[in-house]
C-alpha cells in the first residue's frame, strides 16, 4: 500500500479588479480620415493599460 503525502491548501488572496475595466479591455472611440482626422461614432476594443488585460488592480 503505498501512502500519499497531503499538503495543506492555503486561501488563495482575494485581489481587487481593476478600477478602469471588468473585463481587462476597454472601448475607445477612433479617428478617421486622411487629413481632417474626424472622430467616429464606432467603438473599437483595447487593452486595458491600468491592469494589462488580466482585469485585476496592480499591486503597486
Amino acid at each position: 500500500m503505498t501512502t500519499a503525502k497531503r499538503t495543506r491548501r492555503t486561501a488563495k488572496s482575494k485581489s481587487t479588479p481593476c478600477p478602469d475595466c471588468t473585463t481587462g479591455q476597454v472601448s475607445e472611440s477612433f479617428k478617421v480620415g486622411a487629413r481632417s482626422k474626424r472622430e467616429s461614432s464606432d467603438r473599437q476594443e483595447a487593452l486595458c493599460l491600468t491592469c494589462f488585460g488580466t482585469s485585476h488592480a496592480p499591486t503597486d
